[in-house]
């Protein structure tokens, strides 16, 4: 541990990891809040990931190198001389100012032994897998999106220094990093937030892994990524069950998967699974909506699926004719349903339990009738809808106020009955905030039902037979509770009242008709 010194000279206490990991990046972030080119967290965040995903990686070839070396092997870096960090950046005193933003961002540039290349990204973007390294294609695909928005050469150097001190083949420092980095990347989602963004809070994530369940020897795929909250909850929910060498290599290579065609959340994600110890993560760069669903066969399914699918959003009509004719809609969560559906493993998996899937959907989903009630008709007739959990009004406050829900169902058989469980709000709380999120302890409550269910305050169960004759209408109030309009959202206010409008009108024409007046 570092000591620090007091102005008398004596020494205070030695700072913790944390203490310093985090003193490091925080003056790596007042750097660059002086440079013109970055404007707030949006353009500084990705900018300290590039530097730390370049910095991690070296560290781990050098790591990677000498174990090779005493096995005789000859060892294959994934990045070549003069490009790795070592080369250019380890020296504090070595390349600044004009001369480093030439090398990073120029097609060609003096490189940092005095030859003439092409310039670090041009390298970094032209990487293949040809020589057998899969990680090369991941550091090509995340360099593709990346760009290099500072304007001084001589505070990125400042930066670089910064991020040269920590030490990514620490185990103590990486856990600690990821910590951290999963606190900034909070704070990105908080700005990313006021420009339409939102992302699933972390008790949610937690739950719905906890209750799922995935075990070792199961694939976990997210098919909208994000910055990969749900991929990097299930790797440490999968870590804590590696007893062996061949456990370990299986976690590694054959069990996480994920899709995110945004360059920034893409670059984030890879960040997020490397710093959590995902050595090379298999994120697919392109729109998991892309493929023809009727072509996705037994070997493209898995075992577990973990999403928070975007929804309010349109598909273009070229991802739209991927679907059949009668379910192709605009609005991306019913086609995300469609294909989380489609992904499923139809086999038990290798732990001998049916594959599973639990996704957050919003309310509209629940009542929806057209093609999203044939959507949901199939869900019950070939899927078990085991259980619905509604959760509290306000989760993704403040960013929407739009109700949502998590679906659990998987491949065991068609559906017999849907359980609900209406997730309260704790004691006293009138709604969640930014600075007041929802908390994984609430689910205590639901986490102990879910093994022994019984009815009661919070949960019920609706036999299939009803939701089928309702028209597919899985939007089920739990019956012990009053409504309280005074704190609802105006989003579901609305839906309520206009429910409620078409209910009365339908009942007025029935009566007219039983009394013989034209309706």
């Amino acid at each position: 541990m570092a000591r620090i010194k007091k102005k008398n000279g004596a020494d205070a206490a030695p700072m913790t990891t944390s203490q310093m990991l985090g003193s490091l990046l925080k003056s790596a972030r007042d750097i660059m809040r002086k440079d013109k080119g970055l404007n707030g967290d949006l353009d500084r965040l990705p900018l300290l990931t590039w530097i730390m995903f370049l910095k991690f990686l070296d560290d781990l070839e050098q790591q990677r190198e000498e174990e090779t070396a005493l096995s005789g092997k000859k060892f294959k870096a994934a990045v070549e001389v003069p490009y790795r960090w070592r080369d250019w950046a380890a020296d504090p005193q070595g390349v600044t100012g004009d001369e480093l933003l030439s090398f990073i961002n120029s097609d060609e540039a003096v490189r940092a032994d005095g030859t003439k290349g092409p310039g670090l990204f041009t390298y970094l973007r032209s990487l293949s897998s040809s020589n057998g390294d899969n990680r090369r294609d991941v550091i090509a695909t995340v360099f593709k999106g990346v760009d290099n928005r500072m304007k001084s050469g001589y505070l990125l150097r400042d930066i670089i220094n910064k991020v040269g001190g920590i030490h990514f083949t620490s185990s103590d420092e990486l856990h600690t990093l990821g910590a951290l980095y999963e606190s900034m990347l909070r704070e990105m989602r908080d700005a990313a937030g006021d420009s339409g963004e939102f992302y699933t809070p972390r008790a949610v994530v937690r739950f719905m892994v906890e209750v799922t369940d995935p075990r070792l020897g199961e694939t976990v795929l997210d098919p909208a990524s994000g910055t990969g909250g749900f991929l990097v909850e299930a790797y440490n929910h999968l870590e804590k069950q590696v007893k062996t060498v061949a456990d370990r290599k299986r976690l590694q290579n054959d069990t996480i998967t994920g899709c995110e065609p945004k360059s920034l959340p893409y670059l984030l994600c890879q960040m997020n699974l490397l710093l959590h110890g995902l050595d090379a993560p298999q994120i697919d760069p392109g729109n998991a909506l892309r493929f023809k669903l009727s072509e996705i066969g037994e070997k493209e399914r898995v075992d577990v699926i973990l999403t928070n699918p975007p929804f309010g959003g349109e598909e273009e009509k070229g991802i739209q004719g991927n679907f059949p004719g009668d379910r192709q809609t605009a609005e991306t969560a019913l086609l995300f349903l469609q294909l989380i559906m489609r992904k499923l493993r139809r086999q038990p998996t290798s732990a001998g339990r049916p594959a599973r899937a639990a996704v957050v959907v919003p309310n509209g989903i629940l009542f929806g009738d057209g093609v999203c009630a044939r959507i949901k008709e199939e869900l019950l007739k070939e899927f078990n809808l085991h259980t619905v959990v509604r959760l509290p009004n306000g989760v993704f406050a403040p960013y929407t106020g739009i109700p949502t829900n998590i679906l659990f169902f998987d491949r065991s058989g068609p559906t017999k009955e849907v359980w609900y469980y209406e997730q309260p709000l704790p004691e006293g709380r009138k709604n969640y905030t930014k600075t007041q999120p929802m908390q994984f302890d609430e689910f205590r409550g639901s986490m102990a039902w879910w093994t022994k269910r019984e009815e009661n305050d919070q949960a019920w169960k609706v036999p299939v037979r009803e939701l089928l004759d309702a028209g597919c209408n899985l939007d089920r109030k739990n019956p012990r509770a009053g409504v309280d309009f005074e704190h609802l959202p105006p989003e579901q206010l609305a839906d309520d009242i206009l429910k409620k409008e078409l209910r009365i009108a339908e009942l007025m024409r029935e009566i007219k008709t039983a009394l013989g007046s034209p309706a």
